[in-house]
């Protein structure tokens, strides 16, 4: 019953995603409108902040997951290229391009809102064109950072990367993962969230221990 559901949601994924404002590549906005949609999308659901998670009557469901790796280099070499969000770009499929609104630092936390632009396969692999807004806080004396963001239809998502030095030149990446979303999207949101994490968390690993990044 469970794989037959999940089967049937499919479709209905699709639509959701199609008929909710994800654009195609052939309207494409610019970096200007791209910043007016980000505070629009921050002043109507301020997306950073973490309430409790949502009663089933919402129609919302909220999913946690954690995953980590460890690379071979120094905590500080690799705090600084994992966390800068433009070394993301190419290690997915997905992220094509992220646009940066705002940068600056603030009681020795650095705060950047972004957007990035993903090519999400949908339907038969016909990639739409996606745009999640997001603000990044990086606490670089604590070896931290928070992403939280915000993508059509309505699906937020809180992250908190945490570095930790093994010793011997090794560092372990935790990322904690929250995902909201309605009840018909989380299953595609978490499979699809999770997935292209792990495939960055790989691509960044290969790019600091050989000295791409």
């Amino acid at each position: 019953m469970k794989k037959m559901l999940r089967f049937l949601t499919a479709p209905v994924v699709a639509m959701a995603l199609l008929l909710t404002g994800l654009s195609t590549p052939a309207r494409a906005e610019t970096d200007a409108q791209l910043a007016a949609s980000w505070q629009l999308a921050w002043d109507t659901y301020r997306f950073y902040e973490i309430l409790t998670a949502p009663l089933p009557w919402t129609g919302r469901s909220q999913v946690t997951r954690d995953i980590a790796i460890d690379i071979n280099a120094p905590i500080a070499h690799v705090f600084d290229a994992y966390s800068n969000v433009n070394n993301h770009i190419g290690m997915h499929s997905f992220l094509k391009r992220v646009v940066t609104h705002a940068d600056w630092t603030e009681n020795d936390v650095r705060y950047i809102n972004f957007t990035a632009i993903e090519d999400i396969p949908v339907v038969a692999g016909i990639p739409i064109s996606s745009k999640t807004h997001a603000q990044q806080r990086i606490h670089r004396n604590a070896f931290y950072y928070e992403t939280d963001t915000w993508t059509l239809p309505n699906v937020v998502t809180h992250q908190k990367i945490i570095f930790t030095d093994l010793g011997n030149g090794t560092t372990r990446v935790t990322e904690h993962l929250t995902f909201e979303a309605s009840i018909l999207l989380i299953d595609f949101t978490v499979t699809n969230g999770v997935a292209s994490h792990q495939a960055t968390q790989a691509g960044l690993k290969t790019a600091i221990e050989n000295g791409t990044l």
